[in-house]
């Protein structure tokens, strides 16, 4: 396995987990009062945001030559840290 394909495997699994976090804000979110509820769906929809621009960083990876694969790479790590980051506040705004 390239390092490329082992690279967009761990991309994919990471989204997937990701994905299982924000599963679990939304139980949450449908538990609380109506202004929290507010609040969280709000959160939750921006988490959701940037899920999708990290799954969009991933398909570019799939299809980019092998030379725009470092630039988009990059791009990719960088919007991995944002939703990563976006979650822990989430997180922690939901305890």
């Amino acid at each position: 396995m390239s390092d490329r394909n082992a690279y967009e495997q761990k991309l994919q699994a990471k989204l997937d987990e990701m994905q299982a976090e924000v599963d679990k804000l939304k139980a949450k979110a449908d538990e609380a009062e109506a202004d929290a509820r507010i609040e969280r769906e709000e959160e939750i929809d921006r988490l959701e945001a940037k899920r999708e621009e990290m799954r969009q960083k991933l398909e570019e990876l799939r299809h980019s030559s092998d030379d725009a694969w470092d630039d988009i790479r990059a791009g990719a790590e960088r919007a991995w840290d944002s939703l990563n980051e976006a979650l822990k506040s989430a997180r922690s705004r939901f305890k």
